[in-house]
């Protein structure tokens, strides 16, 4: 073997190297632009659907996405908005939808073409945030900086069943009671009836000792703060089953299975 034999092999491999690199490049590039061709068709037509003043965001979830076009099956597609309105009151709403295998194939997606389209589930939620809570309350006594956390005072024992329907609360804020600003730190429960979260006030806690045990002003607060709060319809009319409690937010959730995309 000579020198210039010996020089040759590796340059050679290294060119096919590179030549694999770019066209494994290219296949991905092409990948990720059908995906996003066919998030945007989902797009235009979510918007549609909720009726929404702009684009929602869209992203198919899976890799590779030309595996699934081909199947005509996509594992999960996940649509989201925020500061949705609904009613007068609702201006921050934020709703999400995972759609679990949608069935629809390749060239109908790219077109918008949704007409045939399935879907096996869809699980849907809307988070009410504080401010809309805010908003609400204002109307019987106005609150600052509200905020809403889970109480953890009342966490379910380790092995016990918690009902999804209902869950305990924290809500916090400064509001004016008898001309005086104070601090307030009250307790009780959201529940979920009829596809509205109710939250009920069983204890108020204020930062003022001087006003503490008063009758009339804790009756303000509970009165306030006991609200009715309807967020309209779920994404994909998903009956509501469950209602929970985050930092900053509540969330109302729900399932269905096997409906048409364009439901």
């Amino acid at each position: 073997m000579t020198a210039t034999e010996t020089k040759r092999r590796p340059t050679r491999g290294r060119k096919l190297i590179i030549a694999a690199l770019v066209v494994g490049g290219l296949l991905v590039a092409a990948d990720f632009g059908l995906a996003a061709a066919g998030e945007y068709q989902v797009a235009q037509r979510m918007r549609d659907k909720f009726q929404l003043s702009e684009d929602p965001s869209v992203r198919i979830n899976g890799f590779p996405f030309i595996t699934q076009a081909l199947a005509g099956d996509y594992r999960d597609i996940e649509i989201s908005a925020s500061g949705v309105p609904v009613a007068d009151q609702l201006r921050d709403l934020e709703i999400r939808a995972n759609l679990y295998h949608v069935r629809i194939g390749l060239s109908d997606l790219l077109s918008g073409n949704t007409r045939d389209a399935k879907i096996d589930q869809v699980r849907g939620s809307v988070k009410i945030q504080a401010a809309d809570l805010n908003r609400l309350v204002d109307q019987v006594t106005p609150f600052s900086d509200m905020a809403i956390e889970p109480d953890r005072r009342t966490e379910q024992p380790a092995g016990r069943q918690a009902d999804p329907t209902r869950a305990a609360v924290k809500l916090s804020g400064t509001t004016t009671v008898a001309s005086r600003q104070i601090r307030i730190a009250a307790y009780g429960t959201v529940s979920l009836v009829d596809g509205q979260v109710a939250i009920a006030i069983n204890d108020v806690e204020l930062d003022d000792t001087a006003l503490a045990g008063l009758d009339a002003v804790l009756g303000v607060v509970r009165e306030a703060l006991s609200v009715t709060i309807d967020p309209g319809v779920l994404p994909f009319t998903v009956t509501p089953t469950a209602v929970k409690v985050e930092s900053g937010a509540f969330t109302v959730e729900g399932t269905i299975r096997d409906i048409p995309l364009d439901r």
